[in-house]
């Protein structure tokens, strides 16, 4: 028999069914207004922004304008894009504008989700910030999205690496700023670091949709922002160390792989106190004497650098440089750098150039820089699951949106094997049998090394595919939009998919941009971007 809760939810519905049910009437008012706002030329709908500022400044609420405005933007969007946002999208926007977490499928469009509640509080004229995971988005979403704000007169900004003060003073000034959340990041503790109001690059916060909620608020949430200066150059002392550690055997020390901490054995500090001295570097006999401080601490980094972090894993060498792979994404981070000497050790321990170490000037974690919003939404695939968290932290709410058609996706259980082997030959024989089908397939691994691992095993197979990993970042959105072809294979380090459209046949926009780069507007152009998009349409029906 079911429990009287069991009961009032199959009869009711959940929490989640209930709310998203009681904001159907503002969307039939959205609806309802389509008919007459597709009679309006583009000169009357580019005017309704003025409208709409000077009834904010009657002292309208921007609640009581959300039909008109999000009508307004679907309109727009319907003649600059070709766009029309399904009902389901309008409920993720009246969630943003409410400082709530949207979690939306994947494919869903969040993107053009966050167009309504951008527009409806940027007519304020405070600023919008839009937040993204990487430059590509950054850049891509201000100039997809930045074409509807543009038409309906709205000004858009983007923060990106390596742009001058006054370009990102501009940028923050627009009434739309998208950008990543490091950049946002480091531009308020340098503007913390200035001597007047007039060289900051921010305005007051206002209000941020941060796209990734999950992987911004909660899986990097705690990862600090730190801007540092130099200290005294102690290149000599990171290459005698490094020296050192390599001569200890595998019994000096133990490995916490899960804590990624490393402690020497008696024994291994015997070998280190012996091996130390000969170097010159010890003061007395004794390793944790006083004086010996900072030398301990170099040992310890250096064991680090050399038992713990590895090559293709934790960094990558590109050039005569270090730069981190990002655990969450991925991603290359160029121009991070970690503290305390470790980047140093792991200099020394690859034999590139030693850049000297540095001391924190300021920092902040990405936890302490959002809750600094006044309004703050989000959207993400994957957000209920750390709904607790979304609230206790940044008292946010978080809302699942259904899909705008039901699910056709077959979520499997997890299967398990005995070794390795077992389980890459398994792998290989299903991508194998899905791509003789024609099925394009994704495949998601955890590193550079496993996906590596796997393109090895496929070659052998003489299956034919891509990879995606840190290597290749500038190719990222290229090789993920052609993921849907026919029998396409892609591997890929989890930073894949992050807001590149993959759709069955292939993507037109990136394959014209790839095989007609060079080709120069006409007919003959005209000719070959239709004869691509029949393959596509073809391929589509295939797949």
């Amino acid at each position: 028999m079911l429990g009287f809760n069991a009961l009032a939810k199959r009869i009711f519905g959940s929490s989640n069914d209930r709310y998203v049910r009681s904001l159907s009437p503002i969307v039939r008012k959205v609806n309802d207004l389509e008919a007459a706002f597709e009679a309006l030329s583009d000169e009357q709908l580019k005017a309704k922004t003025d409208e709409f500022r000077q009834r904010i400044a009657a002292g309208e609420a921007l609640d009581a304008l959300l039909p008109e405005a999000f009508a307004t933007v679907r309109e727009a969007s319907k003649r600059v894009l070709g766009m029309r946002h399904f009902d389901v999208q309008l409920i993720g926007g009246i969630v943003l504008h409410r400082g709530e977490i949207a979690e939306m499928r994947t494919g869903e469009g969040k993107t053009l989700v966050a167009t309504l509640a951008t527009y409806l509080n940027a007519i304020e004229g405070k600023g919008v910030h839009v937040v993204t995971v990487n430059d590509y988005l950054a850049r891509r979403d201000s100039g997809w999205m930045g074409k509807i704000h543009n038409f309906l007169g709205l000004s858009v900004g983007v923060i990106v690496p390596n742009i001058d003060e006054a370009t990102r003073r501009a940028a923050y000034g627009a009434d739309i700023t998208y950008g990543t959340n490091n950049e946002f990041g480091f531009d308020y503790l340098r503007d913390n670091m200035k001597y007047s109001r007039e060289s900051m690059v921010q305005r007051p916060f206002n209000f941020a949709i941060v796209d990734e909620v999950d992987s911004i608020l909660v899986d990097e949430a705690r990862t600090p922002l730190i801007i540092s200066g130099p200290t005294e150059d102690k290149t000599d002392l990171y290459v005698s160390v490094d020296a050192v550690v390599k001569q200890l055997p595998k019994e000096a020390y133990e490995v916490d792989e899960k804590q990624k901490s490393i402690t020497l054995t008696e024994d291994g500090t015997e070998a280190a106190e012996r091996a130390l001295e000969a170097a010159g570097l010890l003061v007395g006999e004794n390793l944790y004497d006083f004086e010996n401080t900072q030398v301990v601490h170099h040992l310890n980094q250096a064991l680090k650098a050399n038992i713990i972090f590895r090559r293709d894993t934790d960094y990558i060498v590109k050039g005569d440089k270090i730069v981190i792979i990002d655990e969450f994404t991925g991603r290359m981070m160029d121009g991070r750098r970690w503290s305390d000497g470790l980047h140093q050790a792991v200099e020394a321990k690859e034999g590139v150039e030693i850049q000297p170490e540095n001391q924190t000037l300021a920092s902040i974690t990405f936890q302490n820089y959002f809750r600094m919003y006044p309004k703050l939404g989000g959207m993400t695939g994957t957000a209920a699951t750390e709904a607790a968290e979304f609230y206790d932290i940044y008292k946010l709410n978080t809302v699942e949106i259904p899909t705008n058609v039901p699910v056709k996706r077959i979520d499997v259980d997890d299967e398990f094997y005995k070794n390795a082997q077992d389980k890459y030959g398994a792998i290989v024989k299903a991508i194998r049998e899905a791509s003789l089908k024609g099925q394009p397939v994704l495949v998601g691994t955890v590193s550079i090394e496993k996906s590596e691992m796997l393109s090895e095993y496929l070659t052998k197979e003489g299956v034919e595919h891509n990879v995606l990993n840190a290597r290749f970042h500038e190719q990222e959105a290229h090789i993920v939009a052609q993921a849907g072809r026919l029998g396409a294979v892609t591997i890929a380090t989890n930073m894949a998919g992050r807001g590149t459209d993959i759709q069955l046949g292939g993507n037109v926009e990136f394959r014209v941009d790839d095989e007609l780069k060079t080709m120069s507007e006409g007919p003959d152009k005209e000719q070959e971007v239709e004869r691509i998009r029949q393959e596509i349409a073809a391929e589509r029906e295939a797949v």
